[in-house]
């Protein structure tokens, strides 16, 4: 394991463009036994308009009618993955909501699967994704190769977030430790008068440091602000 996860990282940490990242993981996932692979990056604000990025190895066909068919918006494994960190091996159980999607996945050859999300606390979440077009998955080899295909989700993530960029934290102030703590009571559904009266400042006080919290966070209310620190993980 130590040989091949340092030939891997070492290629990867040579990599200066997403799509020789790419071309890395599927050799990895090759070596893993599958055929393709897929990754994707979800920034989670604004709420309204999350944005994803997808690179993969699949048939352009496929890519194409992925994104033209919206199935983005309703694949399964990208419902999972923005909830949770727990690999989802690809099913007739998993896809039942969605079966137009499976049935054309497993036309082009992408019949067997295996996916796994790993999230970033300023908002983004990246899913990697393995296929494979035969020979299901079984218990004894998920076991058997479950902490290499754990270390390259990670790896994989690094190395396309440190190419990829767009992290929603570029360009944020950081906030002080005071607009932090206004800013959680007010997630806790405080008003200025309760804050002020629990921090023992004055409510105009309390009242200067949401302002100021809400102009670096481009916020229009202190609500608003109080959700978008709190999705960007600013007040744990």
């Amino acid at each position: 394991m130590d040989e091949w996860t340092q030939d891997v990282l070492g290629r990867l940490n040579d990599a200066s463009e997403p799509s020789q990242v790419l071309a890395q993981v599927s050799g990895a996932a090759r070596q893993l036994g599958f055929e393709h692979c897929a990754y994707g990056l979800r920034t989670l604000v604004p709420f309204t308009r999350p944005k994803t990025l997808m690179l993969s190895t699949y048939d352009e066909r496929w890519s194409r009618r992925y994104i033209s068919a919206g199935y983005l918006q309703v694949d399964p494994t990208v419902a999972h993955g923005v909830h949770s960190g727990a690999p989802v091996v690809w099913s007739n159980e998993v896809f039942r909501n969605a079966p137009q999607m499976w049935d054309e996945a497993r036309s082009f050859g992408l019949r067997v699967g295996w996916a796994q999300s790993i999230f970033e606390p300023d908002a983004r979440v990246g899913m990697l994704s393995l296929a494979r077009s035969g020979e299901a998955l079984t218990a004894a080899e998920m076991r058997a190769k479950d902490p290499l295909l754990q270390w390259l989700v990670i790896t994989a993530h690094r190395a396309f977030c440190r190419l990829l960029g767009g992290s929603p934290l570029a360009g944020v102030e950081p906030l002080t430790a005071r607009q932090v703590e206004v800013l959680r009571w007010t997630g806790d559904g405080k008003t200025s008068r309760e804050i002020a009266a629990i921090l023992c400042i004055s409510k105009p006080t309390v009242d200067f440091h949401l302002r100021n919290a809400m102009a670096r966070l481009g916020a229009a209310t202190k609500s608003s602000a109080a959700a978008f620190a709190s999705r960007l993980g600013l007040l744990n």
